[in-house]
């Protein structure tokens, strides 16, 4: 008999105690107990004087016990569908285009179908990148191709390697299970905020590659996807610098700053459409602070805080994403002479700081003029400026109190920015838009409502934070296929998803959605 029992609160200072709390709440002996696995964890901090974890828990038992089932919070256990591998019946190999989240697992799906998937990379391999971005954060030398933004695993791989989504979708249980298989540690596919940290995830990486190569798929680094071009015979060939590939089915998974190749897509006259976004600042406040802040007395028992917030003004919203406990904030350009700013968190999140971005919605209107491309001139125009203002790598920034009071700080009080370049402080409407600093300027002391603490006057606000996702959409139809044959949007770059386990849900979806022309 196996059960499902939801609503297993444990105070936080007794974790260890969940077993035994489950076994004397239902009367059951430890030896009826054949398994015993945590489904869901999660913190509920609501009441600051009662911090406990809430466990959804599954157990299998030796013999039948119908008398549980009656309990409002139990119910029988159906242990998901396992993933199908149908046999790839083409004779051309698919290309694909990109080795992030959505590449990754797009390459994973078929190279377990027997496809063979051939992978570009326009970046570099682990080992490689990682010189390279190292090389930058040291000496600012970029190199275009191969940085924190391209190179194998994608952006996602220099961030805090969160796994948390909104989605709900059988197969997101099978993506966190292929992180726990492939290096992650096992709280990924139960805990409620999974993360692996950037220093575990690039091992992650490596070891789905590994596993897709030796299935018969190969993955080319610093081999960018020039061009393409369609066949009389109505095949493809996708074009580098090096080689020719023909296929029936490219997969475009090429992330959210490939903006010249999109550019090139938009020449050769793949359907695309402009679509909203955000942009802002990273905002780091001391973690010790966060922690104090969202746990009160209960902090010492728990991992680093996190927070998430929303204010939602007259005519935009303003909000928090992809907040990094214990983490860093990032120099994230692909292009010489321009900020974007990011955030990364080592496994451990043990950094002085925490930051999140600090996000105001773009709508169409606001940067739409002719072009469906508008929006990443749009961007890169304020990463322009935003280098301008130093006329080096160093990132525009203000103190929170002097933001607020229209005025710019003489330099940091008790958090110092962790920006591996410096900060210049500057009034923040040199780099961003009028409108976005007056609307961030409204709703910081309204996200103290809902995050406590979190207009604190020594909080760095960095600049600037423009690629939380694609200004852009490659449009597709319901088969995921777009409008020139056997090409395929996928994930964040072509404007599908907004996290590495959405992109990786994106992946697996088209992958399998090939087979519908394959086997019939």
């Amino acid at each position: 008999m196996e059960i499902r029992i939801n609503n297993i609160r444990i105070p936080v200072d007794k974790k260890g105690t969940l077993r035994d709390t489950v076994l004397r709440t239902f009367r059951l002996q430890p030896a009826e107990v054949e398994e015993f696995r945590i489904l869901r964890e999660s913190v509920d901090a609501r009441k600051r004087s009662e911090v406990v974890y809430d466990y959804q828990v599954m157990l299998r038992l030796k013999n039948e016990h119908p008398e549980l089932l009656k309990h409002k919070d139990v119910s029988p256990y159906t242990p998901p569908e396992p993933m199908q591998y149908p046999k790839w019946n083409h004779p051309l190999q698919p290309v694909i285009a990109g080795f992030g989240p959505s590449g990754i697992f797009a390459a994973l799906y078929l190279a377990r179908c027997g496809a063979r998937p051939i992978v570009l990379e326009r970046g570099s391999r682990m080992d490689e990148r990682k010189r390279k971005v190292e090389e930058f954060l040291r000496n600012r030398r970029l190199d275009p191709d191969s940085n924190i933004q391209f190179g194998e695993g994608g952006a996602g791989t220099f961030s805090d390697g969160k796994l948390a989504t909104n989605l709900h979708h059988p197969w997101i249980r099978f993506i966190l299970n292929e992180f726990h298989l492939h290096g992650a540690d096992e709280e990924v596919t139960w805990s409620a905020t999974p993360h692996v940290g950037t220093d575990c995830l690039e091992k992650v990486v490596v070891s789905l590659r590994e596993e897709i190569v030796s299935l018969g798929g190969s993955v080319h680094f610093d081999t960018p996807l020039t061009d393409f071009r369609q066949n009389p015979d109505g095949s493809l060939t996708a074009c580098t610098p090096e080689k020719e590939l023909q296929t029936n089915h490219l997969l475009l998974c090429l992330g959210h700053s490939a903006h010249d190749t999109l550019r090139r897509l938009h020449e050769k006259g793949l359907p695309m459409e402009a679509k909203p976004f955000s942009i802002g600042v990273r905002i780091e406040h001391k973690q010790q602070y966060i922690n104090k802040m969202l746990y009160g007395e209960f902090a010492q028992y728990l991992p680093p805080a996190s927070y998430r917030g929303v204010v939602h003004l007259k005519n935009r919203s303003v909000y928090t994403f992809c907040m990094c406990p214990g983490g860093t904030v990032m120099a994230s350009a692909n292009n010489p002479k321009s900020i974007v700013t990011n955030g990364m968190s080592e496994k451990s999140r043990n950094r002085e700081n925490a930051n999140s971005a600090l996000l105001v919605g773009i709508r169409t209107e606001d940067f739409y003029k002719e072009s469906p491309l508008d929006g990443l001139a749009f961007q890169e125009k304020y990463e322009r400026m935003a280098y301008d203002i130093a006329g080096d790598c160093r990132a525009p920034a203000n103190t929170v109190g002097a933001f607020l009071k229209g005025k710019v700080a003489e330099g940091p009080a008790s958090v110092k920015p962790s920006y591996p370049h410096g900060v210049i402080y500057c009034d923040l409407k040199r780099c961003l838009p009028g409108y976005v600093v007056d609307a961030l300027r409204e709703a910081i002391p309204k996200m103290d409502g809902c995050i406590r603490g979190f207009n604190h006057p020594d909080a760095i606000m960095t600049g600037v934070e423009t690629r939380s996702s694609s200004a852009v959409r490659i449009l597709r139809g319901e088969n995921r296929a777009s409008e020139v044959p056997g090409i395929y949007p996928v994930g964040e770059g072509a404007g599908y998803a907004g996290g590495i386990v959405s992109a990786a849900l994106d992946g697996l979806k088209t992958a399998a959605s090939l087979f519908s022309a394959v086997t019939q």
